[in-house]
């Protein structure tokens, strides 16, 4: 007998009537792995595999892939406190080798418990795993474990850009606080030099023609990719394919205030107001003052957006993608006739707003299915001014500073103003620009009731498990500064005599070195009997 169905109310999808418990949600989108991925980065040092670790966990956690960094240096900063100097990463520094290994394995239980218990489905393994017996260990790891390994190799031997990212990300490290900048240059190119005796290049033409790997060559100059094994892999290689590193900026703004603005009515084609028009004319200026090369302008294929861009009097592009969010019944409705007419859909969207789907209409999940395409050509494209609606622009807003489903449907986009924004090392600076000009207001808060609530959504932040999201997470790497020997610090470097705590970054005490004391406390406390 065909199974019975029933209608979920809040996203409208059919689901069985068999009485069962409700699965929780392991995503914010459809399953696209058919068994947990670990991706695993490969390179030298200051190649950018932390900054492709972040950034492509950004943008599967966007689409709706739960995914997690686990940087294997925030581990060993946690375990050895200070850092002393290169000689650290010395292949003969055998006590050293060992910590390095501990913290690895440290790393992978990590991914172990967030891919089984913590309803994640890819980790991002981020370390150096230039030999192949590490990224062995790796693989048999992934195979007791039932996961599916994809490796990214970061390969650049351009000495310019090398330098550029060590100044730019390594010499602001936790490793080189108080030291100056040439003496922490000279060490990390040291440090660079230890891994580059014992680096095994991935070689999918010969040893490793077996693996799943992607090689990005030179900054995205050339891509060599073996092995895709299925969909979200291609996804991944498509997007590692699709950024890059040019300086750009890019401006996000909503259209002038519209005719169905001062009506307080949603959706809708309606043209822009007097106060919408001067705002285009107030735009037009502020374009022409920023100077910019080649600035590229999308519109949706809505009016009011066409109408604002018309006053830039330069090309635009119209993107179907970019239209405002299908409120399906409740289009060209007021917030008040909703309530009146759909009591039961009102409450329900105030209930889950990034889920909820209106009848006939759109979720703010399909709205992020929706605009993946104009991300991409966002990451390919230089200086682009994007005109759009207050939902589309919540998502591209929250794809850039990344944040959450729960977030993404309450960021405040109000009309008449300019978000300028500047992509960084790992992450992206905002700047919010009033043109002047006022509009009405029409941003709705959450309910207070929706606040008092417990949250049914996952954490989607990209973050590092020293950051970890649980405030009573138990640490897994006690401190051993109670155990181990002072050494003496980097030259042109002082020692902190405080112990100073940034945001996100492990506890930083005294200098230390790894001895023999210190190793056997190490193993006793990560790996502890029972």
């Amino acid at each position: 007998m065909p199974m019975e169905l029933t209608q979920s109310r809040i996203q409208k999808i059919w689901l069985p009537n068999d009485n069962r418990p409700a699965l929780p949600r392991r995503s914010c989108g459809p399953q696209l792995a058919n068994s947990p991925t670990v991706i695993v980065m490969v390179g030298l040092p200051a190649r950018g595999k932390t900054y492709i670790s972040k950034k492509l966990t950004r943008y599967l956690n966007w689409i709706g892939v739960p995914t997690k960094v686990f940087n294997v240096g925030e581990y060993r900063r946690e375990a050895v406190k200070h850092y002393s100097s290169y000689d650290f990463f010395r292949p003969d520094n055998e006590e050293a080798m060992k910590v390095r290994r501990q913290c690895a394995m440290a790393a992978l239980r990590d991914v172990k418990l967030y891919l089984t218990e913590e309803a994640g489905q890819i980790a991002v393994f981020d370390a150096t795993n230039t030999t192949r017996e590490r990224r062995g260990m790796i693989l048999n790891f992934a195979k007791e474990n039932g996961f599916k390994v994809f490796f990214i190799e970061s390969v650049c031997n351009d000495p310019n850009v090398v330098a550029t990212n060590v100044m730019e990300v390594k010499l602001s490290s936790p490793d080189y606080r108080d030291c100056n900048s040439t003496d922490a240059m000279e060490d990390f190119m040291k440090r660079i030099n230890c891994y580059q005796a014992s680096y095994q290049p991935l070689d999918p033409d010969d040893y490793d023609r077996e693996l799943s790997l992607i090689k990005v060559i030179d900054v995205g100059r050339r891509f060599l990719v073996n092995r895709v094994q299925d969909h979200i892999q291609s996804r991944i290689v498509y997007y590692l394919m699709n950024i890059h590193v040019q300086p750009r900026t890019i401006y996000l703004c909503r259209h002038g205030e519209s005719e169905f603005n001062l009506k307080g009515r949603i959706g809708g084609d309606s043209g822009l107001s007097n106060r919408g028009k001067k705002f285009a004319v107030a735009l037009n200026k502020f374009v022409e003052e920023q100077n910019l090369k080649d600035l590229k302008v999308w519109t949706s294929q809505l009016k009011r957006t066409i109408q604002t861009a018309e006053a830039l009097q330069l090309p635009y592009e119209q993107w179907k993608a970019l239209n405002e969010i299908d409120a399906g019944v409740c289009e060209e409705m007021t917030y008040e006739e909703i309530r009146e007419q759909h009591p039961e859909e009102f409450a329900l969207r105030d209930q889950d707003k990034y889920y909820y789907r209106y009848p006939s209409g759109e979720s703010y999940q399909d709205l992020v299915q929706r605009l993946e395409p104009v991300i991409m050509e966002l990451e390919r494209q230089e200086n682009v001014l994007v005109i759009c609606h207050q939902a589309v622009m919540r998502c591209l807003l929250a794809y850039f500073l990344d944040k959450s489903a729960d977030e993404m449907p309450y960021l405040k986009c109000p009309l008449h103003t300019v978000l300028k924004l500047t992509p960084v090392a790992y992450g992206c600076r905002v700047e919010s620009i009033s043109l002047n000009i006022e509009a009405v207001n029409t941003h709705r808060d959450r309910p207070e009731e929706a606040k008092k609530g417990p949250n049914p959504l996952m954490r989607r932040n990209s973050v590092t498990p020293l950051a970890s999201p649980e405030p009573t997470k138990k640490p897994r790497i006690n401190s051993f500064e109670e155990h181990v020997a002072v050494s003496s610090a980097l030259p042109g470097c002082v020692p902190q005599e405080v112990p100073t705590q940034m945001p996100g970054q492990p506890l930083l005490g005294k200098a230390c070195l790894p001895v023999c004391h210190f190793l056997k406390v190490f193993s006793l406390l990560i790996f502890p009997r029972t």
